[in-house]
């Protein structure tokens, strides 16, 4: 039996023929998170400690993850302040949540993020993509995009961020530069840089940061807004920190993603069905986020083959503009094309997502697990609704014949594919 994230809990599945993807987690700790990330803190890539910046630094802002991310703070941000202070006593430190154009971030949601201690000490900011007035543009990147960014990160003495490490279906991996774009951007520079034209490219895929055209302006954004210390982690299925990198930006950075290349690699022959979730809680809040296990599955499948993604969606759709722009379209071909003929500076909210749900849905029928409510929301984005996995393997095995083939990735926003 194979357990598959759903929101908190897990739905199974038994299918003693399939294919099964995950994460490499044999010999991985991870019952020692916070000393993992003291020891990295202790030999920053760079050389320098977080303490030796922070002394010649009367501010600093902090980047942190928002809700929609299971970054393990507790581990992280503890001994970031500590380090931060140890350096200088009386450095003025502001902890401003990366929430690129998500929703802000409520104080519930801090909480259980960083604890009740931190959330009622320290100053905290949820940064703003909409509000003009708490923006400010500081340059051109190199696509000709202008980087609007929060002003709280502009205007330090001392910029640094937490992060996780992850494959990242068009950035190629999350953390390092993703804090500051499309984190604390505005959205003119987080639009501009998710624009059609760029998430239509080859190189924006998966595990791809050479040629990738989007993670070129993110790494550009860091080191124009002067981003100068990273801790970021990469976590286990169970959300834990197995692993911890520390110091420049950049370098720190790289490690990280060679590391997650070593453990999330998977090889996959193309299968008729194939069957993912987004990795449970707080991934599969919504329907917006499951797009990144849907590219796992797309890399996983034959042509025509059929994906069925499970995810609670605690939150519903995610998004207005994601549903309608898939739900009024006349095909997903004719979605896909319209996005990729768009102007960079006419990128409309959510496009790059609907984008890329289009690309699969040219070529793969979609078969939803999720909550009954939902049903009705599902069939209009031209997706196939199941209240269950039996349900849905049934519904894919009329479409693929009784002797499909079937492919497994029980997190799908773990692995990179590779044929």
């Amino acid at each position: 039996m194979i357990r598959l994230p759903y929101g908190h809990s897990f739905l199974e599945i038994d299918e003693k023929n399939a294919n099964v993807l995950q994460l490499k987690q044999q010999g991985l700790d991870d019952t020692h998170g916070a000393s993992l990330v003291k020891d990295a803190m202790a030999k920053p890539y760079g050389g320098k400690t977080l303490a030796e910046m922070a002394k010649d630094s009367k501010r600093c802002t902090l980047i942190i993850s928002d809700h929609t991310r299971p970054v393990p703070s507790k581990d992280i941000i503890p001994s970031m302040l500590e380090e931060l202070r140890s350096g200088n006593p009386d450095i003025d430190i502001t902890l401003l949540v990366a929430t690129g154009c998500h929703r802000g971030t409520t104080k519930n949601e801090l909480a259980a993020k960083l604890g009740e201690d931190i959330v009622n000490n320290e100053k905290i900011v949820i940064h703003d993509a909409e509000d003009q007035s708490s923006n400010v543009d500081i340059g051109v990147l190199p696509s000709g995009a202008r980087l609007v960014l929060d002003k709280l990160a502009a205007d330090t003495d001392l910029l640094v961020s937490e992060g996780f490490i992850e494959p990242h279906f068009f950035a190629g991996f999350s953390g390092g530069r993703k804090s500051v774009l499309p984190g604390v951007c505005s959205r003119v520079t987080v639009f501009a840089n998710h624009n059609g034209q760029f998430i239509a490219s080859p190189f924006a895929r998966t595990g791809v940061l050479e040629n990738n055209p989007i993670h070129r302006d993110m790494a550009a954004a860091a080191k124009m807004a002067g981003l100068a210390y990273i801790v970021n982690v990469v976590i286990n299925d169970a959300h834990n920190t197995v692993a911890a990198f520390a110091g420049d930006p950049f370098s720190a950075h790289e490690a990280g993603c060679r590391f997650i290349r070593e453990i999330s690699s998977v090889k996959a022959v193309p299968a008729d069905i194939v069957v993912t979730t987004n990795g449970g809680a707080p991934l599969d809040q919504n329907i917006y986020q499951c797009v990144k296990s849907m590219t796992a599955a797309e890399a996983s499948a034959k042509d025509g083959g059929v994906i069925i993604i499970c995810a609670e969606c605690a939150d519903g759709n995610g998004g207005d503009y994601f549903e309608a722009q898939l739900r009024d379209c006349e095909n997903p071909a004719e979605l896909f094309d319209a996005f990729a003929e768009t102007p960079a500076d006419e990128t409309e909210k959510d496009q790059w997502q609907s984008q890329i749900l289009a690309r699969i849905l040219m070529n793969h029928p979609v078969i939803f697990v999720t909550r009954p409510q939902l049903q009705k929301t599902i069939e209009d984005m031209k997706m196939i609704f199941a209240s269950t996995i039996k349900e849905a393997l049934d519904k894919a095995r009329a479409i693929r014949g009784g002797s499909a083939s079937i492919t497994i990735i029980p997190n799908g926003v773990s692995v990179i594919v590779e044929p």
